[in-house]
């Protein structure tokens, strides 16, 4: 009497030169027995490719299965294996679908094999599989010069880790050896982000506003001071920022004009807001600097949100006061939430990105705070941080690959 044939679970490995049409030329085989794909997954380097699928059919067929595809893969040139997985263990596979996933970022001007070792040493000690590595940015020439270069590989990983602080306090270290590390959960939010709020001076722009004012008002020694002193988190930013606007008393408001058309733009920035405008992100300026330069980086660069000081002016000289709330590190924090408000997405959707003490509030309570060249005490409370490349970066932080945007 025949018995009903047994549910086999098989894993194919293909490896070998990559040619046009061998995912179908294979799959067809199995479509013949009509074998079932439960996974498939393919990877591409330099023209070589790596194939996985995992199949369910029945014993009555698999033998013939196998047959005909490793006579297929003799005749691609291409090397075939066979793993049969036990039901329980497929099972298990199964069970931990929707476990804890993470995003781990590596970039830099360069990333070495030294640094991919320390990272993944780092997933291995914790307990975490690595799923999938990918290339975001795009292929190198031999000769680029590596100060213009940029270099980021994409970790997805799987799993609970043992001592995440221990793991985030390995990768800081690392972030002092000319390579960022951004460790993100792998989420519903992370992909869906909407809205992104930037510092301005010393984030969008390479100086503080108010060190250019001063020195044109002949008080530039005292207000950097002052500004170092506040940037550090020493002393209250609005105790700070009162006594530097009062010393520049009388100053004339035409060097505003000439200051805003020499601002030292960070590295980055346009393609950023290239990029940014064209996947339909809100971008919006939350700084302690002043209005009048937040305005001229918005017509130059599409941003659609302002918030900053505004410099009271008399007779067309400073007064060395300002009108208006006084945006500082809890006023950034709060505009923030009511940008999400407005433009109706969970404050998770949100980026924040800065470089100073007054910008940890809101970098604190973005779904993703990135500490942008930061002084090394908002560098070491912030999540995430970029020191090595241009404000481009965070391109690459949201999952972004040089071969979709360029």
């Amino acid at each position: 009497m025949p018995t009903n044939p047994e549910i086999e679970i098989i894993q194919i490995n293909i490896s070998g030169p990559d040619k046009p049409g061998m995912t179908s030329s294979l799959t067809d085989i199995l479509a013949r027995y009509d074998a079932f794909i439960l996974d498939i997954g393919q990877a591409n380097i330099h023209q070589s490719l790596t194939l996985g699928i995992l199949v369910r059919t029945t014993s009555d067929k698999s033998g013939a299965i196998m047959k005909e595809l490793l006579f297929k893969a003799s005749e691609l040139g291409v090397m075939i294996r066979f793993t049969p997985i036990d039901e329980h263990h497929y099972e298990e596979w199964v069970g931990r679908q929707g476990k804890n996933r993470y995003i781990i970022t590596l970039l830099g001007r360069i990333v070495t094999a030294r640094h991919i070792a320390e990272v993944t040493r780092a997933v291995a000690e914790q307990g975490l599989n690595i799923d999938a590595i990918r290339r975001l940015t795009g292929r190198i020439p031999l000769r680029e010069d590596e100060r213009a270069s940029k270099s980021c590989i994409e970790l997805s990983v799987r799993g609970t880790p043992a001592d995440k602080s221990l793991m985030q306090e390995r990768f800081m270290a690392l972030s002092n050896d000319g390579l960022d590390i951004s460790l993100q959960k792998d989420d519903l939010y992370r992909r869906c982000r909407r809205l992104i709020c930037f510092d301005m001076d010393s984030t969008l722009i390479e100086t503080e506003v108010i060190d250019e004012l001063a020195d044109r008002a002949g008080v530039g020694a005292e207000v950097r001071a002052i500004t170092e002193q506040a940037m550090r988190g020493e002393i209250d930013f609005r105790e700070s920022f009162t006594r530097r606007v009062a010393l520049l008393r009388g100053l004339n408001v035409e060097v505003m004009e000439e200051i805003a058309q020499n601002l030292p733009i960070t590295e980055g920035l346009e393609r950023l807001m290239t990029i940014l405008k064209r996947v339909g992100y809100k971008t919006a300026i939350l700084s302690g600097g002043f209005t009048y330069f937040g305005n001229f980086l918005r017509r130059r660069y599409g941003f659609d949100y302002v918030y900053a000081n505004e410099l009271e002016i008399e007779d067309g000289r400073l007064t060395g006061r300002t009108t208006g709330e006084i945006v500082d590190g809890g006023r950034k924090a709060d505009l923030l939430r009511l940008l999400c408000q407005v433009e109706d997405i969970n404050i998770a959707q949100s980026i924040a990105v800065g470089d100073g003490a007054n910008d940890l509030p809101m970098l604190s309570i973005a779904g993703l705070g990135i500490a942008f060249h930061a002084k090394p005490k908002v560098k070491a409370t912030a999540s995430q941080s970029i020191s090595t490349i241009g404000l481009d970066g965070i391109l690459y932080f949201l999952g972004l690959k040089d071969s979709w945007i360029e």
